[in-house]
């Protein structure tokens, strides 16, 4: 039983044609960057829903691939590779005028999905144009890492260990961006750039997928009879990666202003719901070595820490599932415990908790360039 946190994939971007700005010295250079626009226009296509050939085209095109996300997943793995090889030629150059110039003619244009003043803007989603080829990576490996997550949790239902390993690399994208593309590029943006592009708030997204591998690892376990004791120690493993992620995100809160104030009570919502499934699977422990009044007072400190509702309708119906489930079984403790056993209920602060075990980490993300030889006039 998960929550999620919808549309991270839905960013928009306006289009970007390479060969009519960065002018090539040889006809090879020219068709290179001709290949470099025509991925990105793929790209471009579906994430802005404005393509027009049929399903059945799309899915030839793609080898089979039926999926929309794994077809968005496969146009970027084309264009990643070929963009990496212009920010390795662009990075060559250095700070050379022509270059800066004709980066700027690009006029490279993301939307955000995080920030609270985009999303009802009246005329649609706000762009952000940086003048940096970084910023399109930085983007494109956002929205990538996204795309991943987005097809872990579509494969959910039918195959747990695709999922999680699709979130272990998701994770390792996300990484990848917080501590190798951005944080080079932090004083070289603008104070106005959406929060994709900033290193806290892709360190935040590493931990939230790590934390959802770790759930899915959980339900495994869960699956196949797993005992009490270590899936309160997995479920507890999950809220330390989450506790983890709060503290990166009020951190990214003063790099970043505008960042939607949903994010954070998507993982704190998350946080209480795994926090709470770990106090419930150690009261039935302690309840299963004779303490039953430790294994009330567990769950009395789980439904005080569960006060807060999610707004999130979707978030609201899970929590309050498991909220039903723990009031039941402090009611079915309470009444033995009245009737049989008559053990005093501990004080607050000597109550156990889990002891968190991770098992999950993220892939390492290894960015894979096509070394092409890129000759400019310059």
């Amino acid at each position: 039983m998960m929550i999620s946190y919808p549309g991270l994939s839905k960013l928009k971007t306006k289009q970007v044609v390479y060969e009519n700005v960065l002018l090539a010295r040889d006809s090879g250079t020219l068709e290179q960057l001709k290949e470099l626009s025509s991925k990105r226009k793929a790209v471009e296509e579906s994430i802005n829903e404005n393509s027009f050939i049929t399903e059945a085209v799309a899915r030839e095109m793609s080898g089979g691939l039926t999926s929309r996300c794994e077809q968005g997943i496969q146009k970027l793995e084309n264009y990643l590779p070929l963009l990496e090889n212009l920010v390795h030629h662009v990075d060559l150059v250095g700070n050379n005028r022509c270059i800066s110039c004709w980066i700027s003619d690009l006029k490279i244009k993301w939307s955000s999905t995080f920030t609270s003043s985009s999303i009802f803007h009246l005329n649609g989603p706000k762009f952000y144009q940086i003048n940096d080829i970084h910023f399109e990576l930085g983007m494109t490996l956002f929205l990538y890492g996204a795309m991943i997550r987005e097809r872990a949790l579509q494969v959910l239902s039918t195959d747990l260990a695709q999922s999680a390993t699709l979130l272990r690399k998701a994770s390792g994208v996300y990484h990848y961006l917080a501590h190798e593309v951005l944080p080079p590029l932090q004083t070289a943006f603008p104070p106005e750039r959406p929060p994709e592009a900033t290193s806290g708030v892709s360190s935040v997204m590493s931990l939230i997928c790590l934390a959802d591998a770790q759930a899915v690892t959980v339900r495994k376990a869960e699956e196949n009879g797993n005992t009490g004791r270590l899936l309160a120690k997995l479920h507890y493993g999950v809220r330390e990666f989450l506790v983890e992620a709060i503290g990166v995100l009020h951190l990214a809160t003063k790099e970043c202003k505008d960042i939607s104030s949903a994010l954070l009570e998507f993982i704190s919502s998350c946080k209480i719901l795994h926090e709470m499934k770990s106090f419930k699977y150690l009261a039935e422990g302690l309840r299963s070595d004779g303490q039953i009044g430790t294994a009330i007072g567990v769950l009395q400190r789980a439904l005080a820490n569960a006060k807060t509702v999610p707004r999130e309708e979707s978030w609201r119906l899970v929590s309050n599932q498991v909220i039903d489930d723990l009031t039941q079984l402090l009611r079915k403790y309470e009444h033995e415990n009245d009737f049989v056993w008559h053990e005093k209920v501990p004080k607050i602060d000597e109550l156990p908790f889990p002891q968190a075990v991770n098992v999950v980490s993220f892939i390492p993300y290894q960015p894979q360039i096509w070394e092409r030889m890129l000759v400019f006039k310059i």
